[in-house]
């Protein structure tokens, strides 16, 4: 049997999902190999760089004002209900993401960060705008 801190690694690392925890600065912590996956920036890549690394330069300041209000209240403004957002790769390439976050906090109630599970949704957000076209009026 591991002990609890190897066991959430091992969690945290084959989880199918990206993790991204950043601190109260913004600042990468940690990045699991999904993350490395759907960004293509290696965790020693990752971690001790800014989250603008995945955050299309026109959504930036969006995220800083949504960010830097919910580590000063302690409370997202999506109460873990998942957001579809743009994000860009290593090689510049955009995609679709949908994520959840939530507030990381100590055992005394200190907010220490924020953690984001994002998967691709690309293929999903393509369909869904490619469906429109592909209707047929009935005949009738």
């Amino acid at each position: 049997m591991h002990d609890a801190s190897r066991l959430a690694d091992l969690i945290l690392e084959q989880t199918t999902d990206a993790v991204i925890y950043a601190d109260r600065q913004g600042t990468i912590a940690r990045w699991n190999q999904a993350a490395a996956s759907l960004f293509g920036h290696s965790a020693a890549e990752a971690v001790g760089q800014s989250l603008d690394l995945i955050i299309p330069e026109h959504l930036r300041a969006a995220h800083w004002k949504g960010f830097d209000a919910a580590m000063a209240s302690g409370t997202g403004r999506l109460a873990g209900r998942p957001a579809m957002t743009r994000a860009v790769r290593k090689d510049g390439g955009k995609l679709y993401v949908e994520m959840t976050f939530a507030v990381v906090r100590d055992d005394a109630g200190t907010v220490l960060g924020s953690v984001a599970i994002a998967r691709d949704a690309t293929e999903r957000m393509q369909q869904a705008r490619r469906a429109p076209d592909q209707q047929q009026p009935s005949a009738g």
